[in-house]
């Protein structure tokens, strides 16, 4: 063998989101969804976890080193877990904002008697 591996074995090491997006469609609009939903993903969890009051050419500034940075994400996200770790982020800060949210509500609820 010459070091090469073929179609089904590449297929096969495929992250297992990514091997679903590549048989879902055609293999010339896979890297394009696939894109898309690591850059979505990824924008999620931005906003969740990390995203300030901040102004808008900032925030421009700010999407679009995401969106250079999820082009890198891509190429890695074809045979390595990308997309299953930023769906785990995603959940995780989901659910710690509305335990927080929860909170926040619990405290405006009970008023503090002095």
């Amino acid at each position: 063998m010459n070091g090469t591996i073929g179609d089904a074995e590449a297929i096969e090491a495929m992250s297992p989101i990514a091997r679903m997006i590549y048989e879902m469609t055609s293999s010339s609009a896979t890297g394009i969804l696939l894109f898309a939903v690591v850059f979505i993903l990824s924008a999620i969890v931005f906003k969740l976890g990390f995203a300030r009051k901040i102004k808008f050419w900032q925030n421009v500034v700010v999407y679009i080193f995401l969106f250079l940075g999820c082009i890198i994400l891509t190429f890695f996200a074809i045979y390595l877990p990308i997309v299953e770790g930023l769906i785990v982020a995603a959940l995780i800060l989901i659910i710690y904002r509305v335990r927080r949210m929860n909170e926040y509500k619990d405290k405006e609820e009970d008023p503090v008697v002095r």
